[in-house]
């Protein structure tokens, strides 16, 4: 029998990622040490705390159940940690709603809000899975380059204004994937002008809001006046809490676009396991000393292999928040051969930086997934693939 796939899921051709992993398992197979710095997913263990937490009403067995959504109990537990962080006021019952992960609530978000044929800004490079929404909403981006000379933030006034008034979504991540970059107010004030001005729902993807170096902790997208008149901010903790398996995030801002996420999302799924929302519950209620401990640890990654790229010859600056380092690479050229061979040659595997669009060619995606020691390592075999 023949089988062929729709020409939706014709879109979705194999990815970098894919291709790197079983490169770099055929390498690992033929007794090659590789040093992995590919993927985003942490390496450091979730707060001794939260494991207990799950663990323990994981035993009871009256909690396996459908939750049929996100409990009271940790959409107040998300209402409190944005008041308390960023000092955003959030109804706990119209104003979030509760993801099986970032990725699987933007995915899905386009669904919710766009027709086939509709315009959507995104940057480029962008994470993969805004594009991967878009082709199954059948939404069209319109791509916003984002350049060093702009300090990697999308340049709102370079939209022709026929774009921006077709447009239904404006699509955000700062501090970014694969792009580190750090917005101010001003920055914000822009987007919900434009957004306003062109009746443009905003999209801000804060996956990394705890990932921050400079001391002042990014803004929050919802705590600029005016932003829950245009949108939404998507939140996880995945990054920042350590708890990637357990796919648990959110959405919070608007009210009407809460509304329709959550009548998406009753026809897609039956919510995330009770222990996992009551640990997430802990997660949040304890953000501040176990994102301390986190933020202090990526910082001394980030600064010694900044540092230790630095003393090869990169042209790199130590980056102000993410769990990334967006790096040129030395001699220019195509990325995808630089990285195949520093995988080849050095042993450490990256990410080029085109798997994430056109705008980021020549350039590398290098995750701090690694200890320190581990990082200047890394930098110091890189020196075997330096011109």
């Amino acid at each position: 029998m023949k089988i062929e796939p729709s020409l939706k899921m014709n879109a979705f051709q194999p990815s970098i990622f894919s291709d790197l992993k079983e490169y770099a398992a055929q390498k690992a197979q033929a007794g090659i040490e590789l040093i992995d710095l590919s993927l985003g997913s942490p390496d450091l263990p979730p707060d001794k705390r939260i494991a207990e937490k799950l663990s323990a009403e994981s035993m009871d067995t009256s909690q396996y159940g459908y939750t049929l959504g996100g409990t009271d109990h940790f959409h107040r537990a998300v209402a409190n940690y944005y008041k308390r962080r960023s000092g955003v006021e959030l109804n706990p019952k119209t104003d979030i709603v509760q993801t099986m992960g970032s990725q699987e609530g933007l995915v899905h978000l386009p669904l919710a809000f766009c027709n086939p044929g509709d315009l959507v800004l995104m940057t480029n490079p962008a994470y993969v899975a805004y594009e991967a929404g878009l082709t199954l909403a059948g939404a069209v981006p319109h791509y916003m380059p984002i350049i060093p000379e702009n300090q990697f933030l999308p340049d709102l006034f370079r939209i022709p204004e026929k774009t921006a008034q077709k447009a239904k979504l404006l699509l955000l991540n700062l501090p970014g994937n694969p792009v580190p970059a750090l917005p101010d107010r001003a920055f914000f004030e822009q987007v919900i002008a434009f957004a306003k001005k062109n009746n443009i729902l905003v999209v801000h993807d804060a996956a990394y809001s705890e990932f921050y170096f400079t001391g002042d902790r990014p803004f929050s997208f919802l705590s600029v006046p005016g932003a829950k008149d245009v949108g939404i901010e998507i939140n996880s903790l995945s990054k920042s809490f350590s708890l990637a398996g357990a796919r648990i995030a959110y959405m919070a801002g608007n009210k009407q676009m809460i509304r329709i996420l959550k009548q998406l999302k009753s026809n897609l799924d039956y919510g995330v396991f009770h222990p996992v929302q009551k640990a997430a519950v802990l997660a949040l209620d304890h953000a501040e000393e176990i994102t301390d401990r986190l933020r202090a640890e990526f910082l001394s990654r980030a600064e010694a292999l900044t540092a230790g790229l630095q003393e090869i010859g990169w042209h790199v600056e130590r980056p102000d928040g993410g769990m990334f380092l967006w790096a040129r690479i030395p001699a220019g050229g195509d990325d995808r051969a630089f990285v195949y061979r520093a995988i080849d040659e050095a042993g450490v595997v990256m990410v080029p930086g085109s798997a994430f669009g056109s705008g980021g060619r020549g350039y590398v995606r290098i995750a701090l997934v690694q200890p320190a020691d581990v990082l200047k390592k890394a930098a110091v075999q890189l020196q075997r693939v330096m011109p």
